[in-house]
């Protein structure tokens, strides 16, 4: 299937209703895109949140682990 789109003003391109369908893609999707030999690549892609810890989150949750491992201790004392 060769499809021809148009970019507007934003730089945007609407994928046609079929090719989405096909491909699964939904609103709010990710595709990936990378130049290829023969022009561009679009590839369906998966998007996961990440949180960029601090070095404060990072101690709450070396304070947060070093209170289990007492807890956990003191039930393994006989």
């Amino acid at each position: 299937m060769i499809e021809t789109i148009q970019i507007n003003s934003r730089g945007s391109m609407t994928l046609p209703k079929g090719l989405r369908k096909s491909l699964g893609l939904e609103r709010g999707g990710v595709v990936m895109v990378e130049p290829s030999k023969g022009g561009i690549l679009l590839r369906p892609a998966v998007a996961y949140p990440i949180e960029i810890y601090t070095d404060e989150r990072v101690r709450e949750f070396e304070e947060e682990n070093n209170k289990l491992q007492q807890h956990l201790r003191r039930k393994a004392r006989p």
